[in-house]
């Protein structure tokens, strides 16, 4: 026998003959429609179901404007008098018919627990697309559709939520003050900005991570000793924005040692003596890369996160208010050819010779993170014990005899 649900509705409209779009309401959905022609089960651990739900239990209002809604199939609609609900009624897989979720399975869920869990959800409305007598090949045929295009990536809903704001606005001063342009990609497909990885919104936030010797500290009881392995965010939240803006007047001096590593890297497999070989890991010299800065381009392929081992050690001249030690440019050139002459070229050849030519895995190695900051340590160390020192030799020339 067909069984029949009821959905309330605000409104509704005849988009064709056998189809209505209406403005449904949640709390009162029905939730035990059957799932026949949808091609997969709804997965409560998934990161689709969680969203929804999230979205649906804390801001139940903007659900309808977030949403992109349900589609369902009915053997029959039946609108009452008053127009407030649509019966619809479904016919199970063994009577013949198609009816049911076509798309929006972890929907319904969401709806299903958040009711359970006694979520007010009064103010809450989604968009139904019901169509009228479908045949099971039409049922499934909309339902491979719906459920098999293209995902969003998390950095394109970031930006859609606004949160990469503040980043927009200090790179826009940023270029005003010091004439410069960025191309930096916030979204999927974004017109105007390169693929390149290096160009992508997230390895800005991976360059100043590599900063911050708050969170990254050797020498602290956490357990994050260097950033290795920096997650991209997937919601900046309130704490983070504050964090990632103290951060960001570092950007620039980041984005400097990137620029002029990949300018040293440049010149070593340019060398004539070298006659075209090149002997560093993870370099492909049959690719080009661009950098955030539309000014540099170079003729090497490298991985997105070869510069951050050597970023991640200029932590160490910092303090706990990310201000430099030392004077930046009193130091920054001669460390960085002392990082790259001692340890950082002599790894990527023995990572060649080794034969290991993974970027992200050697740029990912704990032992050069551990390597160059300690270098870095000493070199620090090293630094102030000369300006002491030139201290007291002032001291001791001023002091009359």
């Amino acid at each position: 026998m067909p069984k029949n649900w009821i959905i309330k509705v605000d409104n509704y409209f005849h988009a064709n003959p056998n189809c209505i779009i209406a403005t449904a309401h949640v709390d009162t959905f029905p939730t035990n429609l059957p799932l026949e022609p949808n091609i997969r089960e709804p997965n409560r651990k998934s990161a689709t179901y969680r969203q929804i739900f999230d979205s649906v239990t804390t801001q139940p209002e903007k659900f309808f404007s977030r949403h992109s809604g349900i589609v369902l199939s009915a053997n029959k609609i039946k609108p009452s008098k008053n127009k407030t609900e649509l019966e619809l009624e479904v016919l199970e897989a063994s009577e013949g018919g198609s009816d049911g979720i076509i798309n929006g399975g972890h929907t319904v869920l969401a709806f299903e627990q958040a009711k359970n869990y006694k979520y007010d959800l009064t103010q809450a409305r989604v968009k139904v697309t019901i169509h009228i007598g479908l045949q099971e090949e039409e049922a499934k045929d909309i339902a491979l559709a719906s459920n098999t295009t293209t995902p969003v990536d998390s950095r394109s809903k970031v930006n859609a939520r606004g949160d990469y704001k503040f980043i927009k606005q200090y790179l826009a001063q940023l270029e005003r003050a010091e004439d410069r342009k960025f191309r930096i990609a916030y979204y999927q497909n974004q017109s105007g900005a390169p693929r390149n990885a290096q160009c992508n919104v997230n390895h800005l936030f991976k360059l100043i991570n590599c900063l911050d010797r708050n969170r990254y500290n050797p020498d602290g009881n956490k357990r994050s000793k260097h950033p290795t392995g920096t997650n991209t965010p997937s919601q900046i939240t309130d704490t983070e924005r504050e964090r990632l803006t103290l951060l960001l007047p570092l950007l620039p001096k980041a984005l400097w040692i990137e620029q002029r590593l990949y300018e040293i890297i440049q010149e070593h497999i340019s060398n004539p003596r070298r006659k075209g070989v090149n002997d560093l890991a993870s370099i492909d010299t049959r690719k080009s890369t661009l950098l955030p800065d539309s000014k540099y381009s170079f003729g090497f392929g490298a991985p997105t996160d070869l510069a951050l081992p050597i970023i991640a050690s200029y932590r160490v001249f910092l303090d706990q208010d990310y201000n430099w030690i030392i004077p930046f440019d009193e130091f920054a050139e001669n460390f960085l050819q002392h990082l790259w002459v001692n340890y950082y070229r002599k790894y990527l050849i023995s990572e060649k010779t080794a034969g290991n030519t993974v970027g992200t895995k050697i740029c990912r190695n704990s032992e050069i993170w551990e390597s160059l900051y300690i270098s870095a340590q000493s070199y620090l160390n090293q630094h102030l014990v000369k300006i002491v020192n030139s201290s007291k030799h002032e001291e001791l020339t001023l002091t009359p005899s």
